[in-house]
């Protein structure tokens, strides 16, 4: 299963898997669902859309043989870092490698750019899913930030925060 540049006639399936992995019934299906935390959409088409229009952004897409978007990364070059972020997996098919391949290709992506650091924001209490980070190799910076304002990334149903995590390659 390739990785490769998402294009911006990808933005609908990447809207659908992306809504998909985090909300909703379907999310349920796999590990990393936020349904329970967040009330509405993680993403939209216009967002999806304005993303393909910065150059400081690439979507990396995860495709089967048949080009379905099985899972994609979200990667933004704030020097002297890179930020990975939108990390989505199809619920049906998390722990099946997809993930870390995408994790990989970031990597990539980053010492392409000679850029030495990869960052992420998590959701603070999702200690399962910075486990699996910690495990690939992302430590928390002890840095916390509020989650998102307003309602463009989803309504959350209590305080949350989001962990800073990085890692060095």
């Amino acid at each position: 299963m390739p990785v490769t540049k998402a294009v911006l006639a990808d933005v609908p399936l990447l809207n659908v898997l992306v809504n998909s992995a985090y909300r909703g019934e379907t999310s349920k299906q796999g590990w990393t669902t936020e349904a329970d935390l967040l009330d509405g959409m993680r993403i939209d088409e216009q967002t999806l859309t304005g993303y393909f229009h910065d150059d400081h952004i690439t979507i990396l897409k995860n495709t089967d043989e048949n080009g379905v978007i099985n899972g994609c990364v979200y990667l933004e070059v704030r020097r002297p870092r890179l930020y990975v972020g939108m990390f989505s997996v199809s619920p049906a098919l998390q722990g099946k490698g997809i993930g870390r391949e995408l994790l990989l290709a970031a990597e990539d992506e980053a010492k392409k750019l000679d850029i030495h650091t990869l960052s992420m924001t998590v959701i603070s209490i999702r200690d399962e899913l910075i486990d699996w980070y910690k495990r690939r190799g992302y430590h928390p910076t002890g840095e916390m930030l509020p989650f998102h304002p307003g309602e463009k990334f989803g309504i959350a149903r209590q305080h949350l925060e989001l962990a800073v995590l990085e890692k060095t390659i």
